[in-house]
């Protein structure tokens, strides 16, 4: 069983308001340089929400989302610390994650 943990915020948040690409760029970099393995994704439209309803109810049903989902639950409560505006939750599945 894999626990997957992810923050998840509008995409138009993500992407036009915060600088997530520079923050992922430099968590890919800092695996890289301790040759760990990718265990994150920046996914748009994730599925999963579909099925978190009480977590998302109290957003707009109709707006875009994007979130990032990894299996190291200290990276996403990093990540709500640093963003603020995002929230967290998490989920189970017994297959590896796919973000497509």
């Amino acid at each position: 069983m894999y626990n997957y943990h992810f923050a998840f915020a509008s995409q138009s948040f993500f992407l036009d308001q915060e600088p997530i690409e520079e923050i992922l760029r430099e968590r890919t970099q800092y695996y890289q340089s301790c040759e760990k393995e990718i265990d994150f994704w920046f996914v748009l439209n994730p599925r999963f929400l579909k099925s978190l309803d009480d977590k998302v109810n109290h957003y707009d049903k109709n707006q875009l989302f994007a979130a990032i989902v990894s299996l190291d639950k200290q990276f996403i409560q990093w990540l709500k610390l640093r963003l603020v505006f995002v929230s967290t939750g998490s989920f189970k599945s017994q297959s590896v994650f796919l973000p497509f």
